[in-house]
């Protein structure tokens, strides 16, 4: 099937005053139950009318990834709300007591019921530890099966429009033998379940997955973050929305539960910050050595080795937005998994709440879209929300 061309339809935004460029990229960091936040942000956008040329996600960012690209653009939303769902019903939405000690007891008891019987629909205890299982085999190199999300993807993504549709796609992975990360993208190659299976592959819990004879980790231990393989490849002038979500920013530990918490913000937040920061810094020199070039009399820029220099420093204008999700007080090392339906539902309206506020400074993005400018903006609020459930 032909792949239309996305910039050849483009248009404003419909509830904001934003212009939107060549292309506009969703990035999806990985985050396990955090990930809720993600499709919250999603749905913003699609209400917002912010049309999606290119997803790209490691983890449960590939997870959503997936659902976005492989479903028609009015069933996306109601796919991902189908998948959150699924994998939080097993532990329903709790009463909530006002009280952070309390709400962190609940959240850590729901992250042990996890640790201890799986996510529905995701991934669940081996009969048998990997400890006394055979080794070499699939079964003595995690503690849980992922079996039952090979099942749930099929079940709610559409492969041939994923892979033959218009959006383009792309989930990192590491190489388990090699070391070497790369990107699976249906622009190169077919994706099917195990692609997806692979980005989220974290060791020790979940087993790597096979793909061509080779064996694949959670993209995450390599960089948790894909914006640099959506900057290497871009056409035209590029928006992107990075949703960060660890923090990167936060308060001093208190006790051990936030020290648990605070290495995993750093772990993973910290390779998100350091690419985006590296990122732009090589497009800031690049500006500044094109503006260099433009200078020269016409017999110099005709050089040679001027001409090459120039071609080094051609580029398209990026705009990047972070939304980064602001973890609650009673929110420990344990958020990644505690896959409650009220924490699910805390999440999204945090994610949907972030991209409106976003908007709300549409003229402040949309100044450095019709100027052609490279900007990374932070326009997250600083607390996430409560839901009326």
């Amino acid at each position: 099937m032909a792949r239309p061309d996305p910039a050849s339809s483009r248009r404003t935004a419909r509830n904001a005053a934003l212009p939107l460029p060549d292309q506009v990229a969703l990035v999806l960091q990985g985050g396990g139950a955090l990930g809720s936040y993600q499709a919250g942000v999603f749905e913003a956008l699609a209400d917002t009318g912010i049309e999606i040329d290119w997803v790209a996600g490691i983890s449960i960012g590939a997870v959503n990834a997936a659902l976005i690209a492989g479903n028609p653009p009015e069933r996306r939303v109601e796919r991902l709300r189908a998948f959150w769902d699924r994998v939080t019903s097993a532990l329903p939405s709790f009463p909530v007591w006002h009280d952070d000690q309390l709400r962190e007891f609940l959240h850590e008891w729901s992250a042990g019921f996890v640790a201890g019987f799986g996510v529905p629909g995701f991934f669940s205890p081996r009969a048998i530890p990997p400890m006394l299982a055979v080794p070499g085999t699939m079964q003595a190199l995690s503690f849980y099966d992922s079996a039952a999300l090979a099942g749930t993807l099929d079940a709610l993504v559409d492969w041939d429009l994923l892979n033959d549709g218009p959006m383009r796609f792309s989930v990192g992975a590491v190489n388990v033998e090699s070391g070497n990360f790369r990107y699976f993208d249906n622009r190169i190659e077919r994706i099917d379940a195990r692609h997806i299976m692979a980005s989220g592959a974290l060791p020790p819990g979940l087993p790597p997955i096979e793909i061509d004879g080779c064996l694949w980790w959670d993209g995450g231990l390599v960089s948790n973050t894909p914006l640099s393989h959506v900057l290497d490849n871009q056409s035209g002038d590029l928006l992107v929305f990075q949703v960060d979500l660890f923090s990167a920013a936060h308060d001093r530990p208190r006790t051990i539960m936030d020290v648990m918490a605070r290495e995993k913000e750093i772990r993973f937040s910290s390779r998100t910050r350091q690419v985006s920061d590296q990122l732009l810094k090589l497009r800031k020199e690049r500006e500044a050595i094109r503006r260099a070039l433009s200078k020269l009399p016409a017999d110099l820029a005709e050089d040679p080795d001027m001409k090459a220099l120039a071609e080094l420093a051609r580029e398209s204008a990026v705009n990047l937005v972070h939304l980064i999700y602001r973890a609650n007080a009673w929110e420990g090392g344990s958020r990644d998994y505690e896959f409650s339906a009220r924490t699910m539902a805390e999440h999204w309206l945090a994610g949907h709440q972030a991209v409106s506020g976003a908007i709300s400074k549409a003229g402040l993005l949309a100044t450095n879209i019709i100027d052609g400018k490279t900007a990374a903006f932070d326009l997250s609020p600083p607390a996430t929300a409560k839901p009326d459930i």
